[in-house]
Parts: C-alpha cells; structure tokens; sequence
C-alpha cells in the first residue's frame, strides 16, 4: 500500500525538489503575468455581465448607463494598480497588504486583512470555476445541467498542477492566459473595426428580445441604488491586483522592479479588455437578463440565455464558428485558471501567518516540489465546500465577492499613507521628499477610491449575501487570535524560567511491561525493558479471562523469569483502566519516581492490518501520555507483512567494508534467539 501511495503521488505530483533549487523555481515576467494577474484579467469576462445583469432590473434603458459605470471602474481599477505599485516597491517580502498593516496600523489592522484576503482567495477559487462552467455551458449543454460537478473537477485538477509547484504550474497555464489575451483583444479590435470602419450591423441572438423591467420603471433613489449595485458588482474586476503584492518572492530578481511592471501590463491589459467588452456589448444589443424568464417576455420556448461574452463572440464572428468556439474555450479557460491565483496567493499568506504564529505550523512548510502543499489543499477544500453550498452559481456567489477585498485595499492604502509620513519624517533630500509625496498623493486617492467602494459594497451587497463574507472574516479573525493566543501560552509554558532547576533528576525510575502473551514481541519488550537498567522492573498482566491469565502465568513461572509478573484483576474485562489505576497508584507511593510503560506492538504492512492489531495499546497509549511522570516506549515487532513497504535495506556504516550484509529474513529470528538468552 506504501509503494502504491508513493508511486501515486509521483505519478501526480512528480520527484521531488532539493531546497537549494528554489531560486530554479522563480519566474520571468512572461510566466509571472499568466501566473498572476489570470484573476485580473480573467475578470472581465464576467464583471461586465454583471455590470449589464443589476442594471437588467430597470429595463432596457439602463443599459445606458453600462459605458458610465464601466469608465467609474476603470479609474478605480488604475488607481489601485498605481497605488499596488508603491506597495510592491516599499514591502518586496510578500507579506502584501497583511504586512503593510501589521507595520503600519498594528496587529488588529493586519488580522482584519489577513482574514479579508483568506474569504477573498477562497471566493475568487468559486466565483472563478462557477463563471467557467456557466461560459462552458453555453457552448456544452451537459455542463450546464452538470456545473457542480464539473466545478469540483476543475478544482481537483487545479490542485494538483499547483502541487506540482509554481514554476511548473505558471508553465501550464501561460498558452491559455495568453491565448484568451489574444483572442479577446482580437475580438474587441475585429468587432470595433466592423462596427465603426465597416458600419455592419451584428446583432446578437439576444438583440431582438424585449428587456421588460423586472419592477416597473426605477426612477430617483431607487434608480441611483440600482446603479451603485452594477458598480459594486462590476468591481469585481479588481480581483486578484493584491495577489502580486503578495507574490513578490516568486519573481526573478529585481523582484520589486519586475512585480511593478507585470502589475502594470495587468492593469493596462484588463482596462482594454473591459471597456472594449462594454462598447461591443452595446454594439450588437445583448440582452442579458437577472430572471430570463419573466423579463424576456418574447423568448422563445426553451431560450438558454448564453453569457456576454458567449453572445459577442457569435455576433462579431458570425459565419465563423471557429471563432466563437475559439472565444468560448479560452475565455471558460482563463477562468478556470483565474483560480490559480488564488492558488498561489493563499498558501503564501498562508505561510507568513503560520510564520507569525495565528495559523497552524504546518502551513508555514513546504511540500515536496517547493510549494505549499498545505495551503494548496486547504483552499480547495474550502473552496469546494462554497460551489457545492451555492450550486456554483455566479450571481449568488459575486454577492459575497469583492467585499473581502476592498478591505484590504483601503487597510493597505491606509497604511501606506502613514509608511510614507513616517519616512517623511526623517527624510531630509528634496527630491526624494517629493518623490515620497507624489507616492503619498496616489495612496491618498487610492484610499479615497477603493473606501468609497466599500461603502457602496457593504450598503449594495449586505443583505444580499456580503453579511456571510464579513462573518467568516470575523470568525477567521476570532481563530487566527485563538491559535496565536495557544502558541503563546505553549510557548511560555515550555520556556525555561531564570534560575528555575526545570530538569531534575528523578530518585528511581520504576519500569512496568505490559504482558498480554508470552511470545516474541514481550520477549523483545523485557529484553529493552533490562538494558535500560531501571531500578525496579515488573511485568504486568490483566485478567479479563481466567484461563488466558492461568495459562500465561504457568508459561511465566515456567521461563523463571528474574522479573516478577503482575496480575490485575479487571471484573468488568477492562484493559486502560485498571492499567491508568495501577500506575496511578505507583505514582502516588512514590511521587518523585519516574514510571516508565513498556508496551509491544506490532509493524504490519497493509492498512487493513491497522484495525486488527495494536487497538488496545493505542488507546492505553493515548491514556498514559496525558499521566504526569509517566513517559510511554513503544517496543516495536516488525511482521512479515512490513518487510514490502521498506524501501530499501538498512546497513550499518562501514558494514559492507567489513564483509557484513543485513539479511532481514533473519532479522527477527536472530532477536528471537538474542531474546530468549537475556531472558534466562
């Protein structure tokens, strides 16, 4: 079973890597830009549906205000970028937003982002692979009616390419990245070009159906909260710009400089992308609806409504099919590979945070291919979780989107704002002073920006789903403070107080064997038992049948074994707890001995074996560790059955120079002999 795990796990996760070839793993900025910016980017393939689906609502007319809303976002989207710049710049050790407020604004300040960007993380995995299959769906009608299914698929194949590690994971996914670039940048010119230079009309399939207001017309208060609810929906796009803050240990050295310019092509490439979208939606009338079915009043029987980009795809290349399959391909691609950012942001931050003592250590390690093999497999199973909770449907997922985010985006440009009056504070040169106040003004309007759009997240999404979000941030941040709180305790428990004797000598050490047969492996266990040379050594037994224990007793006199055996009376066929009393109870006669328990066990090969042996030690086991001045020695015997699963011999040094070979076939025969000898 060993052998075929291990094979397994290479099979999927491949050999693994030295810790001197990390810096082997560090990415150019041609695999970085796919490796990162993918949610970014991949973003616009849904933000301007939801942009077009919230102002659905008032009907038709509405749609006049998408080109608005979409150019709102736009300047929130650059100022992000240029503000992320100077975070990338000043705070080059990954810790991102998480460590520009811990410094800046306090621990309080870096827990609410460390849980913000967690819930984040966990939502772009969901609302990423949901939006894929919804894009897949249009073209594939199986996976339209199978979206949950093929969502957990998705992230199943994700997490193992990711395991795989980074370099090998951006690799994979940098044709995909580029080839949605290329085609929706190609779609956008070509569709502009017919539209604008050729005065063709492109009428989507949806051009021609009627958009009925879903309450009547909106008008006044009613109408300005609609488009506030389109403007926080479609700022979503902004996804995924705080992952490159936290993956600047990834890149290639200069690491800041590098980080800076792939943010900087992210922008630019998504705020194309975006706007473009917009016109061509407008161009050739898509009607995409929040309830199909009763705003589309003249639909007809049967109507599935396709995504934007599924509809724009089929109006700017029609009669030519290869293009719209080209478009719905790569673009259900990227948003599956959007989650990869997520992928390599969580485990990250993941890390830093074990690091700092609020997550369980074993997130702070890597795993074999340098990755955080951890971090990697708690995000999929969270986010697994979240797609099968919501049907993997985007309009109920995105309300819980974004919200996360923002957070951290306002936290972080508030704390730059105070990083750079600190350094203010002392700096003395002219230019750089004003270099300093230029990079204070953009975090300032960043500031501005992104905390007017958490507002009109948390007023526009609140009761529609953002409330689950801000509680799972709130219990993430009550458990990080927990688990920091048991590590601080643990710690100054183990610490060793100034001039306190922490190690002292115990007066005897009191040995007790446990016996339950008389065969090789409590020989094996009297014979250790004997060479620790305790001062006072005896065997035990319970009797839970009469005539095992008389047999075993008549077997002990017989052998005239040197240490005395034990019986323990147990009337109600107990093993743990007549053993805990009786240890107890040596405990109590002597406080300042050391009691140390003896217990055989078997080594079997096959995980079957697990459950018919060993059962009873375990439990006795677990009971005797938490027994102050007890400490526990299991004595192991290896069966036949553990011989398969050891990879290869083991040889003593020097062994092979000397003549001598281990011949595990005679392995436990020879310590059967050496057994019997000490014995008598």
């Amino acid at each position: 079973m060993s052998k075929f795990s291990t094979a397994a796990k290479r099979l999927l996760v491949g050999r693994p890597f030295r810790s001197d070839r990390l810096a082997h793993t560090l990415l150019p900025k041609r695999i970085a830009l796919p490796v990162f910016a993918s949610d970014a980017m991949s973003s616009v393939a849904y933000a301007p549906e939801e942009i077009f689906l919230m102002l659905s609502v008032a009907g038709l007319s509405a749609y006049a205000f998408a080109p608005w809303v979409g150019v709102v976002v736009v300047v929130v989207m650059l100022t992000v970028v240029a503000s992320y710049r100077q975070n990338v710049r000043a705070y080059p050790s990954g810790g991102g937003d998480y460590e520009v407020a811990t410094v800046n604004l306090g621990r309080r300040a870096g827990l609410t982002v460390a849980s913000a960007l967690l819930v984040d993380y966990v939502l772009t995995v969901a609302v990423s692979i949901a939006s894929a299959a919804a894009n897949i769906g249009s073209a594939v009608p199986f996976v339209a009616t199978h979206k949950v299914e093929f969502a957990v698929l998705a992230i199943a194949v994700l997490t193992a390419i990711n395991l795989r590690g980074i370099r090998e994971s951006g690799a994979a996914f940098a044709i995909p990245t580029y080839a949605f670039m290329v085609g929706i940048m190609g779609m956008i010119g070509y569709g502009l070009f017919r539209g604008f230079v050729l005065n063709e009309d492109m009428p989507a399939e949806s051009a021609n159906l009627e958009l009925h207001a879903e309450n009547g017309d909106l008008m006044g208060l009613a109408l300005v909260f609609l488009v506030l609810r389109a403007f926080s929906s479609g700022c979503a796009a902004l996804t995924g710009v705080e992952a490159i803050s936290n993956g600047v240990p990834a890149f290639r050295k200069p690491k800041s400089k590098n980080a800076a310019t792939t943010l900087l092509l992210m922008g630019g490439i998504a705020v194309v992308m975006l706007m473009g979208l917009i016109v061509l939606a407008q161009l050739t009338g898509v009607r995409v609806a929040e309830d199909p079915a009763t705003q589309l009043v003249n639909a007809p029987p049967g109507y599935e409504q396709k995504t934007m980009v599924a509809q724009i795809a089929g109006a700017v290349f029609e009669g030519f099919p290869v293009g719209f399959f080209f478009i719905t391909i790569v673009t259900a691609l990227i948003l599956v590979l959007a989650a990869n950012t997520a992928f390599n942001g969580f485990p990250v931050l993941g890390s830093i945070l074990a690091q700092d003592r609020y997550l369980p250590r074993q997130l702070h390690t890597r795993g074999d291919r340098l990755a955080f093999s951890n971090g990697i497999i708690g995000l999929a199973g969270f986010a697994i979780v979240l797609v099968i909770a919501f049907d993997a449907e985007v309009t109920k997922l995105i309300q819980l989107y974004i919200v996360g985010v923002f957070v951290s985006f306002t936290m972080s440009q508030t704390g730059m704002i105070r990083h750079w009056n600190r350094l203010l504070a002392t700096e003395t040169d002219p230019a750089e002073r004003r270099r300093m106040r230029r990079a204070q003004a953009i975090n300032g309007f960043g500031l501005a920006m992104t905390g007017s759009v958490l507002v009109v997240v948390l007023i526009t999404k609140f009761l529609l789903g953002a409330w689950i979000a801000i509680a799972a941030m709130a219990a993430i941040y009550a458990l990080m403070t927990a688990i920091r709180k048991h590590y601080d305790r643990v710690n100054e428990e183990l610490a060793r107080a100034e001039g306190e004797r922490v190690f002292v000598l115990p007066s005897r050490i009191h040995t007790i064997v446990l016996v339950s047969k008389l065969h090789l492996p409590t020989r094996r266990a009297l014979a250790y038992a004997r060479a620790t040379r305790p001062d006072v050594i005896e065997a035990i037994t319970v009797n839970v049948d009469d005539v095992d224990t008389k047999r075993l007793v008549a077997e002990w006199d017989k052998e005239n074994f040197s240490v005395p055996l034990k019986v323990i009376e147990s009337p109600y066929r107990e093993i743990t707890k007549p053993v805990l009393d009786y240890v107890k109870r040596v405990r109590t006669d002597n406080p300042r001995d050391v009691v140390t328990v003896f217990i055989p066990e078997y080594v079997v090969g096959h995980w079957w074996e697990q459950f018919l042996h060993n059962q009873s030690a375990l439990r006795l086991k677990g009971r005797l560790l938490f027994q102050p001045g007890v400490m526990v020695t299991s004595v192991p015997w290896q069966l036949a059955s553990s011989e398969k699963v050891t990879d290869r011999e083991v040889v003593a040094p020097g062994a092979i120079r000397r003549g001598f070979t281990l011949d595990r076939s005679k392995a436990n025969g020879s310590s059967k002999d050496d057994d019997k000898d000490k014995h008598k």
